[in-house]
């Protein structure tokens, strides 16, 4: 792992008193935000419609006293005013998650990422909320052109059902004529990687390095596009960073969250996976059907709130190929709904 930069004294608030609800708090990144909260002191409610039938992932936390679970639709009035009672602070990590299951469910994306997202920011003021934290995606750059490193204010160029509504969602929140009583940050998320109670393969970096491992022949698009990625535990620290900076610095923010070095081209990914099994089976085609190519600038991020990811890309991989070693994870030969976003649960309907 590399080292991370000394923060700057930037907290002025700590956990005693927090009750942080997670909309979205039984997924791939909620479940580790919620072990990390656990253990620095905050009370944490999740709110999840478990829409990908996902529930033992709720299972190590229902015993703890600072922990409760509602299970519930983000599109609704009445299960949105029930979470909300006794918080302090949000983070809003729900929806349909990725620019395939949107695209495959364009109706369900409407309901949960549109629709969904305007009762929950009409629903937030006037409840005196500390904080309340977007997890929006860095896919808004979508396609950019030669060696530009997109900043916060670079051009959006949302591609995906996915990003659009991400795109939305933040307009909204950070709209300057937004007179709500509680602060709002927006943290456009690198692809993450690591592992998790609800682990993913249908991430690039797991979705790679689980193919190999298993001796499969991996098929690779576009093997020179870049993406920047983001470890799943350093995700979580960087959102206590936020829930716990002084206003001044996070206030109305957009920051990119993840860190320079963990810019990657898919190649890049395959080599440092074939670095670790020297026999893996790669094949390579271009013209694929993700355009999406941009590399990142994570400066603000870094000088602003201190944050530098503690761990990289080989570090996924390393764990991972670990973890599957020892057998941890069962019946990802032909991986279920559980291990990614590719099939709604049944009780939805699109």
């Amino acid at each position: 792992m590399t080292a991370s930069s000394p923060i700057p004294d930037i907290k002025s608030t700590t956990p005693n008193n927090r009750h942080v609800l997670i909309i979205g708090g039984a997924g791939y990144i909620g479940s580790v935000l919620t072990a990390h909260l656990l253990a620095e002191g905050y009370r944490v409610k999740c709110l999840d419609l478990l829409l990908f039938n996902h529930q033992l992932t709720i299972l190590p936390f229902l015993g703890h006293a600072h922990y409760s679970f509602q299970k519930g639709d983000l599109s609704n009035q009445t299960d949105l005013i029930n979470a909300l009672e006794g918080i302090t602070d949000v983070v809003l990590l729900a929806g349909l998650v990725g620019d395939p299951i949107t695209k495959k469910y364009p109706h369900a994306a409407a309901k949960f990422n549109d629709q969904g997202y305007e009762k929950i920011l009409s629903e937030l003021p006037n409840r005196g909320l500390n904080r309340v934290v977007f997890v929006s995606t860095c896919s808004n750059y979508g396609l950019i052109k030669g060696d530009q490193m997109a900043t916060e204010t670079f051009e959006l160029n949302p591609l995906s059902l996915y990003s659009k509504s991400k795109v939305q969602v933040e307009k909204t929140l950070l709209d300057p004529l937004n007179t709500a009583d509680y602060i709002p940050t927006v943290l456009r998320f690198a692809t993450a990687f690591g592992l998790s109670p609800r682990m993913r393969f249908d991430l690039t970096i797991s979705e790679f390095t689980r193919a190999l491992a298993m001796g499969e022949e991996l098929l690779v698009y576009d093997a020179h596009t870049w993406r920047p990625y983001c470890h799943v535990n350093d995700f979580s620290k960087l959102i206590m960073q936020v829930l716990e900076a002084v206003e001044d610095s996070v206030r109305g923010e957009v920051f990119n969250a993840g860190g320079d070095a963990n810019n990657y081209t898919k190649q890049m990914i395959v080599d440092a996976v074939i670095d670790l099994i020297p026999d893996a089976k790669v094949r390579y085609q271009e013209h694929g059907g993700d355009p999406r190519n941009y590399r990142v600038d994570f400066t603000k991020v870094r000088s602003q709130l201190g944050f530098t990811p503690q761990f990289n890309v080989t570090d996924g991989i390393q764990e991972l190929i670990q973890a599957m070693s020892t057998g941890l994870f069962h019946d990802i030969s032909q991986p279920t709904s559980f291990y990614g976003n590719w099939e709604l649960g049944t009780s939805i309907n699109d």
